[in-house]
């Protein structure tokens, strides 16, 4: 079987059986329930709010927050990436507290040359410490058609999917001396930038403006979430399942069959980077 019928296959088995986090009870239009922050009339909202786009040219990118600050959920959003060749370019998408020891869960989407494949980028920052980068190459292309990216983020654990497939987990090891982030709500940021400095090979590959301008699409938010206002966090009405669920071990042998054919880094491999010895949580996720 050759690679890419191995992939499909896989595929294909764990989207058939993915666990199911339970349907968010709270979706929203754009225009509702988010602000363009920046880029000069780059950011729009279209189709009565079903849609928003984030454009970059060589002057400037763009990029909108959320109206609500959430305090743990269900976090979903369809996005539509920048096609052809997006060297340079990224795509962050990402719930982060306020203030200078901020808390962060991050998806980037590292932009790259026609035909390569898009590089996934995920972190984890608690009271502004990251150094939690874990980096996939996506196993579809994300410029074709829509595909959902969440984050579950409960008292017991971060998850980060794609299309409903857990790939990474971050558990709350607080017992074991790990901070977790738990007491601060954040807002859903996104944003489209050039970052040719670093983003596609290391640096080596620069963003061609011929191709401007670069745009990303979002359609389909959806929050099951606390919503926090004026320090207190108001919650859905019934007991939300979210708050309690954990992945299972079938969930997470699915997760590491994922990581072990699409992961291409992990910080808790790069001995180069932590000589003295890996974070603590490296030998217990």
């Amino acid at each position: 079987m050759d690679r890419s019928t191995l992939i499909l296959s896989i595929l294909l088995a764990l989207t058939a059986t993915a666990t199911t986090f339970f349907a968010p009870v709270y979706a929203g239009t754009f225009d509702t329930e988010f602000d363009i922050t920046w880029g000069d009339g780059r950011g729009k909202v279209l189709n009565n709010g079903e849609l928003l786009t984030l454009s970059l040219d060589r002057a400037s990118g763009s990029g909108f927050q959320s109206k609500k600050e959430y305090l743990f959920g269900k976090i979903d959003m369809q996005l539509k990436l920048v096609p052809g060749n997006s060297a340079g370019t990224v795509t962050a998408y990402y719930l982060k507290s306020k203030g200078d020891t901020w808390d962060e869960i991050d998806f980037e989407f590292l932009g790259n040359l026609t035909g390569d494949p898009y590089v996934m980028h995920t972190n984890v920052y608690t009271q502004g410490k990251g150094d939690r980068e874990q980096q996939f190459n996506l196993w579809f292309d994300p410029t074709a058609d829509f595909h959902t990216y969440s984050v579950l983020w409960n008292p017991h654990h971060i998850v980060f999917l794609v299309d409903g497939i857990a790939i990474r987990q971050f558990k709350n090891l607080e017992h074991r001396g790990i901070q977790y982030p738990k007491l601060q709500p954040m807002r859903l940021y996104s944003s489209l930038w050039n970052a040719d400095q670093w983003a596609t090979r290391g640096g080596l590959v620069k963003t061609d403006w011929s191709n401007a301008p670069f745009t990303a699409s979002y359609r389909n938010f959806r929050a099951d979430a606390c919503v926090s206002f004026a320090g207190k966090s108001s919650c859905p009405a019934s007991s939300p399942r979210w708050f309690t669920q954990k992945l299972d071990l079938t969930a997470e042998d699915k997760m590491r069959v994922v990581q072990s054919k699409f992961m291409v880094y992990n910080y808790c491999t790069d001995s180069k980077r932590f000589p003295q010895g890996f974070p603590k949580e490296c030998s217990i996720h």
